[in-house]
């Protein structure tokens, strides 16, 4: 290659340096919100981007490494990797609610030890769970019988009815899918759910219907599961991400994803 050649490959015809500027608040001007979630979850963020506000509120989220079989010892591993993870949020946002995105993992560490963890990273910030979460929820629409619905093996089952139970709700109603591993769980057709959701939805002995597991996809069919039973369907992901918006005092009313969208904390 000539001089004249490179000369003209390196010419810039404009460079323009310390261009003016302005600044706003960023992307999370109304509330900036943190999500630990897990590492082998396909589902959360796409069931979280279906409902989430367009404008003003930000979702940052951190992977926390977790074993693709879900039995109460791998569940219980997962506690000493919440704090690092969190960690890993950026350090310069001022984030208001950070969430733990595991209903059985919140359920055997402990919501109160979850909390813990997060607030020694996040002092300020409003914590929640997918348990917490769907107690507010329930609450919220005022569901008293729950029919609960799980992917889980039936240890896990009996551990989160009695858990619930302890906080104030009656499970006359259960049904579970009997699958630990995570990876199928993530592949459970939304046909499928809804069909599911129905039958013990269905039962006159239950007031509404929680699903519970953050790989499980009722975000988008939450509505049209209540059309068919007419009463309040939440799971996992879809109270998770309610609640974090409510608490973060965001009380937009979103159409389309079932009543609870339309309430605000009880």
């Amino acid at each position: 290659m000539s001089a004249i050649q490179s000369a003209e490959i390196d010419r810039l015809d404009v460079d323009l340096e310390k261009l003016t500027f302005e600044t706003d608040k960023g992307v999370g001007s109304r509330a900036a919100l943190g999500l630990l979630v897990l590492e082998t979850d396909q589902t959360i963020e796409d069931e979280f981007r279906a409902i989430w506000p367009d404008l003003g509120v930000a979702l940052y989220a951190a992977r926390l490494h977790n074993d693709v079989q879900i039995t109460p010892d791998t569940l219980l591993e997962m506690q000493g990797l919440i704090e690092p993870t969190t960690q890993l949020l950026p350090f310069m946002v001022d984030l208001s609610v950070v969430a733990f995105a595991c209903t059985s993992g919140a359920l055997v560490i402990g919501e109160p030890r979850v909390a813990e963890l997060i607030q020694r990273v996040r002092p300020k910030a409003k914590v929640t769970d997918p348990v917490t979460a769907a107690i507010a929820a329930l609450n919220a629409t005022g569901v008293r019988r729950v029919a609960l619905l799980t992917p889980y093996l039936r240890p896990i089952n009996l551990r989160l009815r009695s858990a619930l139970m302890e906080r104030g709700l009656s499970i006359p109603v259960m049904g579970s899918f009997n699958e630990s591993d995570d990876d199928i769980v993530a592949r459970i057709t939304q046909k499928s759910l809804l069909d599911a959701i129905v039958k013990i939805g269905s039962s006159s002995a239950c007031d509404g219907v929680f699903v519970s597991c953050t790989s499980l996809r009722v975000m988008r069919i939450a509505e049209q599961c209540e059309a068919l039973i007419g009463k309040p369907v939440t799971s996992s992901n879809h109270a998770l991400a309610w609640h974090m918006l409510r608490l973060a005092g965001i009380d937009d009313r979103i159409e389309g994803f079932g009543r609870l969208y339309r309430t605000g904390l009880a």
